[in-house]
């Protein structure tokens, strides 16, 4: 062997000596940390004792050893309960974090779907509403609401008779008569020309009508009595 090569392998064992001391050292570091770590917490945790004892002294609270070890039995007791919590409080914030781009979306349609209801007048028709309502509550008594309670089926049967088409038409054609004449501006009619307009087809029809119209009257309102 030649002194080159005694060389080299020298070379390589003080390599390896310094890795070693240098792991040894790195060991020794960690150690010593570790140590002064647990002697900080040590003292931090003495002083949290002592002044939660204090403090519970003060308050009049006493901690039975008993209390305690049974608290800790049913922390240990139930891990697998705190861990279920807390995988459901996790997933609840995955949830929320997945929910919250749809939320603030929903809430921004609903801004826009408000200002529109607004802009087209829905809330200022709900006010005048509001208004009218108010009217109404202020201006019937409670026995004029308890009649048309009494009374509403009646009345619902006839509002739906009032606007069936012929009705309509009756009284459309009504309002429009009545629109077209000149009130100021009325004939007088004396008795011969009275009954020489009797005398017309138009006027026998109204008589006729009126006349059928008053008997019908007077028989519905004798059935309607002997029903009650």
């Amino acid at each position: 062997m030649t002194d080159q090569n005694v060389q080299i392998q020298i070379d390589e064992i003080n390599r390896k000596l310094d890795l070693i001391l240098e792991e040894i050292f790195l060991q020794k570091q960690s150690r010593e940390t570790t140590e002064d770590l647990i002697s900080d917490l040590s003292i931090i945790g003495k002083d949290a004792f002592n002044t939660a004892v204090t403090e519970l002294d003060k308050a009049s609270i006493e901690l039975h050893p008993e209390a305690l070890s049974g608290l800790g039995i049913k922390l240990i007791r139930n891990l697998q309960s705190l861990n279920d919590l807390l995988d459901t409080l996790e997933s609840l914030q995955d949830f929320l974090k997945d929910a919250t781009p749809i939320l603030r979306q929903v809430g921004l349609d609903a801004i826009d779907k408000m200002n529109d209801l607004e802009q087209r007048g829905y809330f200022a028709f709900l006010s005048e509403l509001a208004r009218v309502l108010d009217n109404v509550v202020t201006g019937f008594s409670r026995d004029d609401v308890k009649a048309l309670a009494d009374n509403i089926v009646t009345i619902l049967q006839t509002v739906k008779d009032l606007t069936q088409p012929d009705m309509l038409d009756a009284i459309n054609n009504a309002v429009k008569i009545y629109k077209n004449l000149d009130t100021k501006d009325i004939p007088e009619y004396s008795l011969w020309r009275v009954i020489r307009e009797l005398r017309s087809p138009e006027m026998r029809r109204s008589l006729g009508f009126m006349i059928t119209f008053l008997k019908n009257l007077t028989k519905e309102e004798q059935t309607q009595s002997n029903n009650h």
